[in-house]
């Protein structure tokens, strides 16, 4: 703390600086810290760099008169903003303050973050908005609401230009759920984090159902049951660090290429254990993150959306120092099978890699499409044609391994040579088919099956022939559809010189406005 000034301005100046870094003041900031929860500076300086926080619009004050708010008035508002540095690279942020008026936003909370979030916008640099708030200043009416959607269109705006993280650290309800929800990440912290349109006295009132607010929209069930969440912490500090972690794989914007990170990870080391890894048994699982953790630089792997359609995984992880995105079939999870949850969180996750030039890797063991009644009318069609489209948008290097199956629609869909993959490179494991040799037999063989004395010996028979002749990847490899069939102990030095290969790579897809993805 600084001497007190000669210069009565000064001193002035520096007791309103004090006063509004007090925000709701002393018994306020204790309540919050009773919570479990930080203040709004409290979890910047956790965030940023230490002594790098810049603050904007810190003697800012409502303009409100109505209810007798014009006698209740807290410099900087509900709500601090600024700039400061993450690992020393640029970021712009906003922290809502809930021990002034409850984080509430009103009109000069929404022009501080629309004026900070266009900073941003202009600069190329990520936006993190941490929320905290009880949503609209009843008090202000309308005005309210038209600031969030002044914060929608702007989040719309630097959508696919520079990376927007939302970080929710207590109550983000009605209207103040869908910036998050346009933003690319949505960190929770768990315990003390929620996420609803209506809150459970709402629910109670119109479905007459009861519900907690953890039920409802807990950081556990966005993360597990909605996919609403990304990732979720036990605490704050810990999401915090988890969001300078996440920047560390991301471009400042869509101009620049993701940071380069040196690894004393050797790009040629070998790994034996891969050559065994998959079982003799077709229908035996493996788990495809122990692939990935023996591929990637230093064995480190960013899962996104980890607890959310298991079926498929996805996340940031290095290769030769190199950031890359990968998507993968999850053969230890339904098989591995591309279903309407698992087909959606890949899609978006390509996208964002596409937008932000993050190369992609995909591992392909996927035996089709999920079947069933459910699927089919919870359109799973559009669904997988979500996933098709933005493999198929995407012109930022693909690489894809096929370490076993690959049938049907599936084949196609997941970044294969037809859908402008760059690289496709399969283990002599992989089966690239229609479908498998079981569902094969069975409508190519049905007659002659049905005429076999023992249909059961016949099947065998005819299924272990089928798997010979087409459950390999040569067939496809002899078409040019696989580039190359490799040693899987030898996967990690092809992925990385395929990588620096495409370094250079410059594709473009048709000049239009934007394309119609089918939502």
């Amino acid at each position: 703390m600084p001497e007190k000034s000669e210069n009565p301005k000064i001193q002035a100046l520096r007791d309103k600086k004090v006063q509004s870094r007090q925000g709701g003041g002393a018994e306020r900031i204790k309540k919050q810290h009773q919570k479990g929860r930080l203040t709004a500076r409290e979890r910047l300086d956790l965030l940023l760099d230490k002594g790098s926080y810049r603050e904007v619009d810190s003697f800012v004050e409502h303009r409100s008169s109505d209810f007798g708010t014009d006698k209740n008035k807290f410099l900087g508002d509900s709500v601090t903003t600024g700039w400061g540095t993450i690992n020393n690279r640029l970021v712009y942020v906003f922290s809502q303050d809930f021990t002034v008026f409850g984080g509430s936003l009103g009109e000069v909370h929404a022009e501080k973050v629309v004026k900070i979030m266009d900073m941003a916008l202009k600069n190329g640099a990520p936006i993190i908005g941490i929320n905290d708030s009880g949503g609209a200043r009843i008090q202000e009416g309308v005005v309210s609401l038209g600031g969030y959607a002044d914060i929608f269109l702007r989040n719309t705006l630097s959508s696919g230009v520079i990376p927007q993280i939302s970080v929710i650290m207590g109550p983000c309800a009605g209207g103040a759920v869908y910036s998050p929800a346009i933003t690319d990440f949505i960190f929770m912290v768990r315990g003390s984090s929620f996420m609803f349109i209506t809150g459970p006295e709402v629910v109670k009132t119109v479905t007459h159902e009861e519900v907690t607010f953890e039920e409802l929209g807990g950081a556990d069930v966005h993360a597990e049951k909605s996919g609403v969440c990304h990732i979720v912490a036990d605490t704050e500090a810990n999401t915090l660090f988890l969001v300078r972690k996440l920047l560390s794989y991301l471009p400042q914007n869509n101009m620049e290429d993701p940071p380069f990170v040196p690894t004393e990870d050797s790009s040629l080391r070998v790994e034996p254990a891969l050559d065994t890894i998959i079982p003799n048994d077709p229908s035996k699982p493996y788990d495809i993150k122990e692939v990935i953790s023996l591929l990637v630089d230093e064995g480190e792997f960013y899962e996104i959306q980890e607890g959310f359609a298991q079926n498929i995984v996805v996340g940031f992880a290095r290769l030769g120092g190199h950031s890359i995105g990968i998507v993968a079939n999850q053969p230890a999870f339904l098989a591995g099978v591309l279903d309407i949850d698992s087909s959606e969180k890949a899609g978006r996750f390509v996208r964002f890699c596409d937008s932000f030039n993050i190369p992609l890797l995909t591992f392909v063991d996927v035996p089709g499409f999920l079947p069933g009644v459910e699927q089919e009318h919870g359109g799973i069609i559009r669904s997988g044609a979500k996933l098709l489209y933005a493999f198929s948008e995407a012109t930022v290097p693909k690489i894809t391994l096929i370490t076993r199956k690959a049938y049907g629609g599936a084949y196609d869909v997941m970044s294969s040579k037809h859908i402008r993959g760059d690289i496709n490179l399969a283990w002599p494991s992989a089966e690239i088919a229609v479908m498998g040799p079981e569902g094969a037999v069975n409508i190519i063989f049905r007659k002659e099956l049905q005429k076999a004395k023992n249909p059961d010996k016949k099947r065998a028979e005819l299924v272990a022939d089928y798997r010979k002749k087409f459950a390999n990847p040569y067939i496809a490899a002899s078409r040019g559809y696989i580039d190359d069939i490799i040693e899987p102990s030898s996967t990690r030095a092809r992925l990385i010189n395929g990588l620096e290969m495409l370094s250079n790579k410059r594709d473009k897809n048709p000049g239009k406005k934007h394309g119609n993805i089918p939502l």
